[in-house]
């Protein structure tokens, strides 16, 4: 059985199938894992959910901010955009469905000695941890409180963890590092405005996975969210994020027991001008 870690989709169907095609995908053999933003700005979103929804238990998917952007859109809380690609989701005739599948997925796993999150990890949280965290906001996106949720979901603040948080102020610090996190500084305030590479980092700030004494450095820890960073493997992180929706290619890794990962990829067709949603 092959296990394959696969980066942001973004609703770029056609070379998601292109990919499992090189892969030699099997869903009655073969597990994966899908590492956030399923949908939007590419050109077949529900092509996508469908897809996945299709493999069962064979695909696991975490949510990424364009998944519960999707959701927020759906619940009344945000407005579409211009250049967003959610309306064959939202008009289609199974669309409760849809978004019921899309809310109960996971927000990281762990697998093989890898952790798995869509954007990142803040420095003080251990992998077990950022499990338990996870698990804090999936139980209410299951739960009867969604749309409460969603409308205190958005904002930047708290920038820093902080044990003792409580209500939508701890539940926000969690979605915004492991949807949104790029930089951070070493204390673990965390920063939104820049989306370059990892040299752009504002003053006093560094890529989350750079900062000293990160406790999820003994595990390896894989993710996508960060076009512009591209391809990263190193022992520690792996960054998957290569700008399908951009021009650029669509990628995956095998998990291996020994700890090899191999990197598969392929050229994604969709063209669209980088925007700061991303």
């Amino acid at each position: 059985m092959a296990l394959y870690c696969i980066g942001d989709v973004q609703g770029c169907d056609d070379a998601l199938g292109r990919l499992l095609d090189t892969l030699d995908f099997s869903p009655s053999r073969d597990t994966l894992f899908v590492l956030g933003d399923l949908v939007n700005r590419g050109p077949d979103s529900l092509g996508v959910l469908r897809r996945l929804i299709g493999y069962g238990d064979a695909a696991r998917c975490l949510l990424g901010n364009h998944d519960l952007h999707l959701l927020a859109v759906a619940a009344g809380v945000r407005k579409s955009k211009r250049k967003e690609t959610l309306d064959d989701i939202l008009a289609a005739p199974d669309r409760d469905a849809l978004l019921d599948w899309v809310r109960t997925r996971s927000m990281a796993f762990f697998e093989r000695g890898v952790l798995m999150v869509h954007a990142g990890v803040l420095p003080q949280w251990t992998w077990a941890q950022t499990m338990a965290r996870a698990a804090e906001v999936e139980s209410v996106l299951r739960g009867p409180d969604l749309a409460d949720f969603l409308r205190q979901m958005y904002g930047d603040d708290p920038a820093t963890w902080d044990d003792q948080l409580k209500g939508a102020a701890r539940l926000r610090v969690i979605v915004n590092a492991l949807t949104r996190l790029r930089f951070c500084s070493p204390e673990g305030a965390m920063e939104f405005a820049t989306k370059e590479g990892a040299d752009s980092a504002p003053a006093g700030y560094r890529p989350w996975f750079d900062v000293p004494g990160r406790r999820t450095s003994e595990v390896t820890v894989a993710f996508g969210h960060w076009s512009t960073l591209g391809w990263l493997g190193r022992p520690d992180v792996i960054a998957l994020d290569s700008g399908c929706v951009w021009g650029g290619h669509l990628s995956a890794i095998r998990l291996d027991d020994a700890g090899r990962h191999e990197l598969i990829r392929v050229k994604c067709a969709q063209m669209q001008k980088p925007g700061k949603s991303k």
